[in-house]
């Protein structure tokens, strides 16, 4: 998949007809996205079925939907040939977010799981996302586009989905 998406982007970057621009979106949040609303990824967490994997170090980055939306359009009006990542202020561990996430919904602490278990059920690529995931900046798009998220942190954010 990385080499996939690395290809995607190289062909972007490249091309010579047109002024190729990478958006790199964090994890989408809210209405009609995994993590919107009566979504089954927040009924997972609600129930407990989406644990804590190894240590919980992997950072992730988040997006609003509506926020991603208005950076696409800050994109195509303003940016230049180059990679941006659309990500909201306040990258955070798994371990951090998902106990918040879990409390906002009312949920219990998620469990949490050795890696090996986690390997089982999600696959290498759901440890990694897990364990080994590191937050990105949106320094460049802000800028660069002139963009800044609405919503500045998933705390803030999170607070609008159940």
């Amino acid at each position: 998949m990385i080499a996939a998406i690395e290809h995607l982007e190289k062909a972007v970057l490249s091309a010579a007809w047109t002024e190729g621009i990478v958006l790199r979106y964090g994890a989408f949040y809210g209405p009609g996205t995994s993590m919107g609303p009566g979504s089954e990824q927040l009924e997972m967490i609600r129930k407990r079925r989406f644990p804590v994997v190894g240590d919980g170090g992997g950072v992730w980055s988040f997006v609003h939907i509506a926020d991603a939306a208005e950076a696409t359009v800050a994109a195509v009006e303003n940016g230049g040939r180059g990679v941006y990542n659309i990500v909201d202020d306040d990258p955070a561990p798994v371990a951090e977010w998902l106990p918040e996430l879990a409390a906002m919904l009312g949920a219990k602490k998620p469990m949490r799981v050795p890696r090996f278990v986690g390997r089982l059920a999600a696959g290498q690529a759901g440890v990694v996302l897990m364990t080994e995931l590191r937050g990105a900046s949106n320094a460049k798009a802000k800028r660069e586009l002139g963009w800044h998220p609405t919503h500045r942190t998933w705390r803030q954010g999170f607070q609008v989905v159940p």
